[in-house]
C-alpha cells in the first residue's frame, strides 16, 4: 500500500518542493510525497526548479499550493521543514505523526545554496522517511 507524506513549509517554493521531489524519486512505488505551504507563495523558486532539473527529478506537477488543497488527504507522516510551519502546523485527522526537520531557506541566495539545501534534505530527510514511514533501517 502506497504511503503518503506531506512536506510543509511556509511559502512552498523551495525546501518543500525539493523534499517532495526527492521523496518521490527515491521511494517511487512505496511513498508518494505532497508539499504545501502555510502561506503559499504561489510559485516555485527558479533555482529550486533548476536543481531538480539538474538531478533529473523535476516534474511539471510540482507547484506551490496552500495547505487547504491537501487537507482532505490522509497522511502517514507530516514533516515541517521550517520553524514557521512547525509553529503553525494544523492538526491532522487520525493522530497523524508530525516531525520537524529544519533546513536553511535558500530563497534569495545563489544557486550554490540550493545545491547545499538539496544535499541536506537528501541526507537528513530520506533516512527519516525510510525509518518512520517504511519502518526500515536506512
Amino acid at each position: 500500500m502506497l504511503k503518503k507524506v506531506l512536506i510543509l513549509c511556509t511559502g512552498n517554493s523551495c525546501r518543500s518542493i525539493i523534499a517532495e521531489a526527492l521523496i518521490n524519486s527515491q521511494f517511487e512505488g512505496k511513498v508518494i510525497a505532497y508539499s504545501s505551504g502555510v502561506s503559499a507563495s504561489g510559485k516555485v523558486n527558479p533555482n529550486a526548479k533548476k536543481i531538480l532539473q539538474a538531478k533529473n527529478i523535476w516534474s511539471d506537477d510540482y507547484h506551490s499550493k496552500v495547505i487547504e488543497s491537501v487537507m482532505h488527504l490522509s497522511f502517514d507522516l507530516v514533516v515541517t521543514v521550517c520553524e514557521n510551519a512547525n509553529q503553525t502546523c494544523p492538526v491532522f485527522p487520525g493522530n497523524t505523526p508530525v516531525v520537524h526537520l529544519g533546513f536553511d531557506d535558500p530563497d534569495g541566495e545563489g544557486y550554490e545554496a540550493f545545491e547545499i539545501c538539496f544535499e541536506e534534505i537528501k541526507n537528513k530527510l530520506l533516512p527519516v522517511i525510510q525509518t518512520l514511514v517504511l519502518k526500515d533501517k536506512p
